[in-house]
């Protein structure tokens, strides 16, 4: 094929029903392989392409008869692969092409043209109908909602060439596709304008009949849904069959329901809203879930106290040893109820470390006093609502923890234990532990307001009883509702009766082992509580007996039963491994400066060895062994007592001037604290100071005063039973803790000689060699 000069060839892109105007940039997805080759060659030389729309788009391949004969030259601005293979490319407008020829290239069309002249026969008129055009464009964009930026409409007002304004208006139209071509083949500008004009005129038209059409419509309807609104408010309005048996039903429920008269005239209230509502609403089901809980809450259901104290006394004793002051408070409570038949619940808090048994204590209260038992944990409770419940404006709203576990309970004086009360926080939903003190008040929880009934329910009948670790988390505002009953830990005398009594045959039951004649001799109990656990409960000590069942119904089941059933120490041993804590025991000679104290911990009183020695010096007092402040005090007010009694302990007055006092207490990394140590540190200078040594078999414990008075210290069970499971055989005591000795069980203090002490004199005295 022979090419003229002035002809061009383009690679030709043929369109289904898109006219691509120049000037206009447009978007285009292409699939077919040999098309997407030459695009791409295309872009990548940055050569333009012939863009033209087909006469009939069912055909396949396009040659020049079923194409229209003029096209846009294009350029291709981005070309992006898409991972099926096919690209996508922004291409823009050039200018009109007449298409003289199509040939097949490579197995590709290519088309050969010749440039479109326009011409404008009366500029004026050309210019009236840019001015037209776009006014009417203007509103045209308005009317139909046009997303169209305004800095383009801005340009278009600024370019002043018809021809061009007439290319990108009809661009945005929604001219029919023969229609936009027959555009784009007019070389007669005035008449392109003239057309896109009486188009856009029409356009208009419509778009604001339609308008009107609308608003139209919008009253009528406005009208309709008041109407109807109106017709639902009226009294009259009979509703469907099925709803008006079931508000019925609900009607009779609430008439017949237990319950105060406030809460009945509030469900009734509803249950009119609810008669007065089409039965699928919405608003219907939140009321009808209100009214729900009015029918399922014990509003006046009680179960009777077992006002039997004997009973009660032996549940309380069964289940938990020791506790004597709770027990006690409870044994109280009973008799009171007895006496004048009050049913207002008293409100108590146990507080104690983890183990001693606060969670299970509260199921043995109410089976006890024969009440349902409720708990709700309240450990990471943030949100008020989950106190007092969500108000019912909000989906899904709910009553809070406390309306819902005197549901769970049936009964409107249940025994509810909340658990870990301090360990609630606070965040921008509300304080929980503020909620609290409306139900935890006896003087007004008789109307306790939950923000979802919206009503008052009487919460003073339910015996409400908290947990806590410690007390310094809880607001003083609550701490002063509830009464405090604090639960100390379980000494080892006290371990050892709970695991005699309760915990071995508990785990022997579960474990399958009843019937076997497996028995844990007293060394065995003991080796597992010094030895395996450090603890103020009893929970790690259930875990390693559990551990020792374990195992036996492992040999068992293997065929490797032991033929001894009862469990040693040296059973333990075997069965538990190497031991994880060493038991103090007392020397077997006398050194000087080194004497036994005690002290007491969360997990028990224990042993606490003082060491003392003297190095030249410059008068320096050192302490070491993490001491903490106090007890750092006592070391030095006990320093203070001996310089100022130098001269009685046969001492020079300036004996400390040329010396090094050191005093370590061992176990390094263990912390220390307290000022029941002073006699202690004091007795260990004197010996060190005078050389004399300390009586290996005696222990002390007791705070010291500059004048050398001795004043009275805590935990002395505890400590006194630290002493005799060291092997101690003398204790020297504060005489004013005299009276505690009277709570000490007989069994500690038998084998130990306990001497009242009121002096430091009298200590030298008695430890001294």
């Amino acid at each position: 094929m022979k090419i003229e000069a002035s002809e061009h060839v383009f690679p030709l892109l043929s369109l289904r029903d898109v006219v691509v105007f120049p000037h206009t940039i447009i978007p285009l997805f292409i699939e077919n392989d040999k098309t997407v080759k030459v695009v791409s060659a295309a872009f990548e030389a940055k050569e333009d392409v012939l863009v033209c729309c087909m006469k009939r788009p069912d055909e396949g391949e396009s040659m020049q008869e079923t194409i229209h004969a003029v096209g846009v030259s294009s350029s291709i601005l981005q070309l992006l692969r898409l991972p099926n293979g096919s690209i996508k490319v922004f291409i823009e407008g050039k200018n009109r092409q007449n298409i003289k020829d199509v040939h097949y290239l490579k197995d590709h069309l290519f088309a050969a043209t010749e440039p479109f002249i326009d011409f404008i026969a009366d500029e004026h008129e050309a210019e009236a109908l840019r001015r037209l055009v776009l006014e009417c464009f203007k509103e045209y964009v308005v009317l139909n909602s046009i997303d169209i930026a305004s800095d383009v409409l801005e340009k278009m007002e600024a370019q002043e060439d018809p021809g061009m304004v007439s290319d990108i208006v009809v661009s945005y139209t929604t001219l029919k596709t023969e229609k936009k071509q027959e555009i784009l083949e007019n070389n007669h500008i005035e008449s392109r304008l003239a057309r896109i004009y009486d188009f856009l005129q029409s356009e208009v038209e419509i778009a604001r009949i339609q308008a009107g059409l609308k608003e139209q419509v919008r009253q009528k309807s406005s009208t309709s849904k008041k109407a109807t609104a109106h017709e639902q408010m009226q009294p009259q309005r009979v509703p469907m069959e099925g709803a008006e048996d079931e508000v019925s039903a609900l009607e009779k429920q609430l008439k017949i329901k237990n319950m105060p008269t406030h809460a009945r005239e509030k469900a009734l209230l509803e249950l009119r809203r609810l008669r007065m509502m089409p039965p699928m609403s919405a608003e219907a089901t939140v009321i009808r879930n209100y009214i729900d809980w009015f029918l399922v809450l014990p509003w006046n259901e009680i179960t009777d106290d077992k006002k039997d104290i004997t009973f009660a006394q032996q549940v309380l004793d069964e289940d938990h040893y020791g506790l004597d002051k709770v027990k006690e408070r409870i044994l109280e409570y009973l008799a009171v109820q007895q006496m004048v038949g009050s049913t207002r619940g008293p409100i108590l808090c146990l507080v104690g470390p983890p183990g001693v048994g606060k969670t299970s204590l509260g199921r043995s209260i109410a089976r006890a006093v024969g009440r349902k038992f409720v708990r709700v944990s309240l450990g990471g409770v943030r949100d008020e609502a989950e106190i007092k419940g969500h108000r019912r404006t909000y989906i899904g709203a709910m009553p809070g923890k406390i309306i819902l576990g005197i549901r769970r309970s049936g009964t409107s004086n249940p025994v509810f234990l909340l658990d870990e009360v301090d360990k609630m926080s606070v965040d921008f939903r509300g304080d929980p532990s503020a909620a609290l003190l409306e139900a935890l008040d006896p003087e007004q929880n008789n109307a306790f307001n939950d923000h979802y009934l919206d009503v008052d329910y009487d919460v003073s009948k339910v015996m409400f009883i908290t947990t806590a670790n410690t007390t310094n988390a809880i607001p003083a505002p609550l701490l002063d509702r509830m009464e405090l009953i604090h639960l100390e830990g379980y000494t080892s005398y006290d371990k050892l009766k709970i695991a005699a009594g309760h915990i071995i045959p508990k785990q022997i039951k579960l474990h399958g082992l009843d019937g076997r004649g497996i028995e844990f001799s007293r060394k065995a109990i003991s080796t597992i509580i010094h030895e395996y656990t450090r603890e103020a409960g009893v929970r790690n000590m259930e875990k390693e007996i559990s551990s020792i069942c374990r195992k036996l119904v492992k040999g068992i089941v293997s065929g490797d039963a032991r033929k001894k059933p009862v469990i040693s120490g040296k059973t333990v041993h075997d069965l538990l491994g190497v031991p994880r804590f060493r038991i103090p025991k007392r020397e077997r000679k006398d050194y000087v400066g080194v004497v036994n104290g005690l002290a007491w911990t969360e997990a028990g009183g224990v042993l606490l060895r003082v060491e003392t020695t003297v190095v030249p010096g410059k008068g320096k007092l050192l302490l070491t062994g993490k001491m903490g402040d106090v007890m750092q005090e006592s070391a030095q007010a006990g320093m203070s007592y001996v310089r100022s009694r130098a001269g009685e302990l046969g001492l020079e007055k300036d004996f400390y001037d040329n010396l090094d006092i050191h005093i370590h207490i061992p176990e390094g990394a263990v912390p220390k604290d307290g000022p029941s140590a002073g006699i202690t540190m004091a007795t260990a200078l004197v010996s060190a100071l005078t050389g004399r040594s300390v009586k290996n078999e005696l222990a002390m414990t007791g705070e010291l005063t500059l004048g050398g008075r001795i004043l009275p210290v805590g935990g002395l069970k505890e400590k006194l039973l630290a002493a005799k499971e060291a092997g101690m055989d003398t204790v020297l005591i504060p005489v004013e803790n005299e009276k505690d000795l009277d709570e000490t069980p007989k069994d500690i203090l038998r084998g130990i000689r306990v001497h009242l002490v009121e002096h430091m004199d009298e200590i030298i005295a008695w430890a001294l060699n």
